[in-house]
């Protein structure tokens, strides 16, 4: 996929204004310089159904897992996040739990799990849960207890709405075939609300005997010492329980009514003062809220709530026929600037969510996928902030080419293939967008060699694996020095062997340029010059930088720029003297 740069208006970089002021002129507070294992560590994201297969049933496992942690060691990654591996009926891949503590049956058993713990940690890997809590499954006892009867003591641990009050007012769904997110239940003669499927109905965090609940479960986890908490769409938990009307059209921007909403920051000080704080462990919500004021309030030290933002802004601009390198810049640069005093970021440009990072953000044609993986990976690792790092895309793993219906198993795209179907819009175009955009174009298996099933299982995979892994695999890159695998090593040890990469103050050179992205890191005297070629063809950069003074730390070409004119996708770190 082409990058094609369009222009934005240089107005978008001087409204940033003071926004940014204090990242450009001034040095990183103590706050921000306050040294935490989770500020320093590198986070690799990991698939586990489309990992590794131990037992041929064609689904990832935690067995698959604990053969491959030397493989995860040897990336030089800190910590891992995992997935879901609980209880689940496995409506949206283990994000609808109907057991928290247990493990879902395709990935294996808790001594599995503990197994698998115990692996990372002699090997020096923290283990992040991803916590699912905005909803469950309907599916679990606590639902099915709450839909048995209004006057179950388990009926306030979800969203009701009885029907003799009328239809509730709308609420969007994101998974729901009608987008509908209040589904009436016959049982009680009652409407439950859920944002996401219809089998993951939402939990009523309005109540407190549903939040011991959750935080019990969290010291179960951390009690069997995991070292970290991912909260799944938590922005989302808190809501107004009045349910008042939302204007027409509020779905196309329903993160503004949907997120940091009611008396979220107080159930987070509460998870705090209950769970996180009693436990070494990192957190981090999925979202930052609405404003830099609501991702400040989540993760300021001061507010006794979360560790980390994790904003989606950037990742959402890719667009399959491009986005702006302006864009980009101006979205990093901004974000950077109201974390330069307090507070941390997150730093990621793919997850489980979002299509393949070569495809929507490098370019994944054989002539330029590894060097733009490697472009995109330089990049990820040198800027301010936790890198999280999907796995494959160390591979430079692309986008898989599906093109039917019948190849998809995301529950997201097939009710809204089902839906687009059934209002009449032209199928082709809409598998077309499909094709760049689908999750599931980053849950295709693993690619480790160029045997069967690229290695990842000996019976049929639960998905298709992409017809690439006879060229693109673990066994090929590791024996080429020059392959994307090995060049995710040297960054990684890079930042590892430079705190100036993780702490430094972040400066952005060139900004108006639409090809190129040119930044400095500077702390403690150290400073450091990085340039992105973000374009299939050759750029230049205007930093002013006297080049003579520069010397070359790494870059994705056998020679590096030395004077500020970049091959396609080339990137290059510096030294400046």
């Amino acid at each position: 996929m082409k990058i094609f740069n369009t222009l934005i208006i240089s107005a978008a970089f001087l409204l940033l204004g003071s926004n940014y002021s204090c990242a450009q002129n001034n040095l990183p507070s103590k706050d921000s310089l306050v040294r935490k294992w989770w500020k320093e560590a590198v986070v690799y994201q990991l698939y586990p159904r489309s990992f590794n297969d131990v037992d041929g049933d064609g689904i990832g496992d935690l067995k698959g897992i604990i053969a491959k942690l030397d493989y995860i060691k040897s990336l030089g990654v800190d910590a891992v996040w995992l997935n879901p591996i609980y209880g689940s009926p496995n409506d949206d891949n283990g994000y609808d739990v109907s057991d928290y503590r247990d493990i879902m049956k395709d990935f294996g058993t808790m001594a599995d799990f503990d197994a698998m713990l115990k692996g990372m940690h002699a090997r020096g890997i923290k283990l992040v849960m991803d916590l699912v809590v905005n909803h469950s499954s309907d599916e679990h006892e606590w639902f099915k207890k709450s839909r048995s009867s209004r006057n179950s003591p388990y009926r306030e641990y979800y969203h009701w709405w009885n029907a003799e009050k009328g239809k509730p007012p709308y609420r969007y769904s994101l998974f729901d075939v009608n987008h509908d997110a209040w589904r009436y239940d016959s049982l009680t003669n009652a409407y439950y609300l859920h944002y996401f499927s219809r089998k993951q109905p939402d939990l009523n965090w309005e109540n407190p005997k549903l939040r011991q609940e959750v935080y019990n479960i969290m010291k179960f986890w951390g009690d069997k010492g995991i070292d970290g908490f991912r909260l799944d769409a938590f922005q989302f938990a808190a809501k107004d329980t009045t349910f008042p009307a939302f204007p027409n059209g509020f779905e196309k921007n329903f993160t503004q009514y949907y997120g940091m909403q009611g008396n979220l920051h107080g159930y987070l000080q509460e998870m705090n003062r209950q769970v996180l704080s009693k436990y070494n462990v990192m957190s981090v919500a999925e979202g930052a809220g609405n404003t830099f004021e609501d991702a400040h309030n989540l993760v300021d030290a001061d507010r006794n709530e979360l560790n980390m933002a994790y904003a989606f802004e950037a990742v959402d601009i890719a667009k399959p026929d491009g986005y702006s390198v302006l864009h980009l810049k101006q979205i990093f640069t901004k974000w950077d600037s109201a974390f330069a005093a307090k507070g941390w970021l997150s730093i990621f440009l793919a997850n489980h969510d979002q299509a393949r990072l070569v495809t929507r953000f490098g370019n994944d044609s054989p002539e330029f996928r590894a060097v733009s993986s490697k472009m995109l990976t330089t990049f990820l690792m040198t800027m301010r902030g936790t890198p999280y790092y999907y796995n494959g895309d160390e591979l430079g793993m692309t986008n898989a080419g599906f093109s039917k219906a019948e190849d998809y198993r995301d529950v997201q795209t097939l009710n809204e293939y089902q839906r687009q179907k059934n209002l009449g819009t032209d199928m082709q175009k809409y598998l077309q967008r499909m094709s760049f955009e689908s999750r599931d174009n980053s849950r295709t298996p693993f690619q480790w060699n160029n045997r069967k099933n690229a290695g990842f299982s000996t019976g049929k995979p639960w998905i298709a694996v992409n017809p690439n892994y006879t060229t693109i695999n673990v066994a090929a890159e590791e024996k080429d020095p020059n392959s994307a695998l090995n060049y995710f090593r040297k960054v990684v040890k890079l930042r590892k062997d430079n705190l100036v990469l993780v702490y430094g103050k972040y400066t952005l050179l060139d900004g108006q340029n639409p090809d190129t992205y040119s930044y400095t890191r500077e702390l403690d005297g150290k400073k450091l010059l990085v340039l992105l070629n973000f374009t299939s063809k050759a750029a230049t950069t205007n930093t002013g930088v006297d080049f003579s003074k520069a010397s070359v730390l790494l870059g994705n070409y056998p020679q590096s720029s030395t004077n500020g004119t970049l091959k396609p996708y080339e990137a290059v770190v510096y030294e400046l003297k």
